[in-house]
């Protein structure tokens, strides 16, 4: 118990400001409702808004009944519980293990707090480790869970440094209920394999397991931390918001090479590549002619490169078509198109009320004539001239009266549109949609 107490308090003491909210996630199992009893025990000591949060998956049978256990637990020491009820949409390529378990953080990522409390222990972090070999990890993989990671709300693990026994001791000294996950000894999946059939081995003829396993983590957090210094300065100058400069990338050795891609995309929110992808997208990166168009995909977004720069960006949206009532605002696929009313500037008012009016994705071949003393132009020439990347031509959208278009967001307005001096008119402004991935969390 004392062991439990004090990881607890010098963890709030080391990482948490007092008067911060603090949010416990809650399972239900043994782990969290050690954490959960002890943190509600010394919240008075190093003043905290405490509550927890609780995430039904829907899974097994017993979720229900878990959900219930969790509320009367709370309710019970009189801490606020959030439940989050989530759906699984399994995709191709991932198991259900880390589909669930990529949902559980994104909903704890997304909740009002200052702090997400996490009841990972020692034996978590060498079973971690482990996996992250048998997958062929590199340091960033190998670092396992950090005992806190920055953030709003951060992450902290309080019990990273015990052992599994000493939270079983604890919460039979205090008389702790808990419910146990029959999915636990369920060893098709990976983790549960390695906690029934492989680590009692290694605790068995290894005596400093599981602490052995978590010290070499630290040292390849260590590692992980000089190999993100070093990207940081080769990224010097060339890497901003819009993306990484390639021929930066082409300068180094294939080795920083590989280390400042892996870095960039970390940085870009997407989970990182294996080493043949790896590979294989410097190759396209780097191997590409000046104008051809390269586009590679990773964890639900796209990387390409335009005019030397390496960016990434969502996917081409599909195909849309918007009618055009009159509002202010029209949001599309990849972001919202605002219409401001003016006069002498823009596209005549008058002219946009003889006829449908429709916001339409690109389907080539679309020409326009922007002024009197020029010819008519093809759409895709304006693009390449304003340097406008591939991927937002994709996404950008036209603006169309009848059959006839009349306006490109950002290009200009057709001749045959244009407002005359002091004539109502709308002017355009096109907010493309900025978001990115958010980082994954082990």
């Amino acid at each position: 118990m004392l062991a439990v107490d004090a990881a607890i308090g010098a963890a709030l003491a080391g990482y948490v400001e007092p008067g911060a909210s603090v949010a416990v996630a809650l399972s239900g199992g043994l782990d969290s409702m050690v954490l959960l009893d002890a943190a509600t025990a010394f919240a008075p000591r190093h003043p905290i808004t405490l509550s927890a949060i609780h995430v039904h998956h829907g899974l097994s049978p017993n979720a229900d009944r878990w959900a219930e256990f969790c509320a009367a637990q709370c309710a019970a020491r009189k801490i606020p519980l959030a439940l989050h009820r989530v759906e699984l949409a399994r995709g191709r390529g991932r198991s259900l293990e880390a589909l669930a378990r990529g949902v559980r953080y994104e909903r704890l990522l997304a909740e009002d707090v200052d702090v997400i409390a996490l009841a990972h222990h020692a034996d978590d972090q060498a079973e971690t480790v482990l996996l992250q070999l048998l997958r062929g990890a590199g340091p960033h993989g190998l670092a396992a869970m950090p005992p806190f990671r920055a953030g709003r709300p951060a992450l902290l693990r309080p019990l990273l440094g015990l052992p599994r026994a000493t939270l079983a001791a604890c919460a039979a000294a205090r008389q702790l209920a808990w419910i146990e996950d029959e999915s636990n000894v369920d060893c098709r999946y990976a983790r549960n394999a390695i906690r029934r059939d492989i680590a009692p081995v290694l605790a068995a003829h290894f005596a400093g397991y599981p602490a052995t396993l978590g010290r070499a983590a630290r040292h390849q957090a260590d590692a992980a931390r000089l190999l993100d210094e070093l990207a940081e300065m080769d990224a010097a100058g060339a890497a901003d918001a819009d993306g990484l400069d390639g021929a930066r990338l082409a300068a180094l050795s294939p080795a920083r090479a590989r280390n400042l891609l892996r870095w960039f995309v970390r940085r870009e929110g997407l989970r990182p590549p294996s080493d043949a992808r790896l590979v294989d997208m410097l190759r396209q990166l780097l191997g590409a002619a000046a104008d051809a168009r390269t586009r590679i995909a990773l964890d639900g977004a796209e990387i390409g490169r335009h005019r030397g720069r390496i960016a990434v960006h969502a996917p081409a949206p599909p195909a849309f078509e918007r009618v055009w009532h009159g509002e202010a605002e029209v949001v599309l696929p990849s972001g919202v198109l605002a219409f401001e009313r003016s006069r002498g500037a823009g596209l005549a008012a008058a002219k946009l009320e003889r006829s449908r009016v429709t916001l339409r994705s690109r389907a080539g071949g679309e020409h326009i004539r922007l002024a009197a003393n020029r010819p008519t132009r093809a759409v895709k020439k304006l693009f390449q001239e304003a340097h406008l990347p591939p991927w937002e031509r994709e996404s950008l959208p036209l603006l169309w009266s009848g059959e006839e278009l009349a306006a490109v967001p950002g290009i200009g307005v057709a001749l045959a549109f244009q407002a005359q001096p002091d004539e109502p008119s709308w002017r355009l402004e096109w907010r493309p949609r900025r978001e990115r991935p958010r980082g994954h969390d082990t």
